[in-house]
């Protein structure tokens, strides 16, 4: 684990480091209804990286699970995130939908640099 603070009304945990034990543990304290997802991904990602021989497909598998952690960890950050997903999904106004949108965007935007951050260390 980075050691990135964790306050009280901040992230429930420090951002993990992006290796498939750190990711399995953190998405299981965070979202466990996501771990079967996870493995099913890591699976297909080993499988694709073994095929073409690259491990371009493995890290893509750690950036997209080391989002979904970024945004999980902070209670805040996630209720702002399912509250847009929910928006964009429910509603059949296309302006609720396209203010949905651009919240997730930014949402996401920030927990990618989350992750690139980790990567550049």
């Amino acid at each position: 684990m980075s050691s990135q603070p964790v306050h009280p009304d901040g992230p429930l945990m420090p951002m993990p480091e992006l290796n498939l034990p750190a990711l399995r543990s953190a998405i299981a304290a965070l979202v466990p209804s996501r771990l079967e997802e996870l493995v099913s991904e890591m699976q297909r990602a080993f499988d694709q990286a073994g095929q073409h021989g690259s491990t371009a497909p493995i890290r893509m598998f750690y950036r997209r699970w080391g989002t979904v952690v970024a945004i999980e960890r902070d209670p805040e950050r996630a209720a702002r995130f399912h509250d847009a997903m929910q928006a964009f999904h429910t509603s059949d106004d296309a302006a609720t939908r396209q203010s949905a949108a651009e919240r997730i965007g930014a949402i996401v935007r920030l927990a990618e640099a989350e992750v690139q951050a980790l990567e550049q260390r």
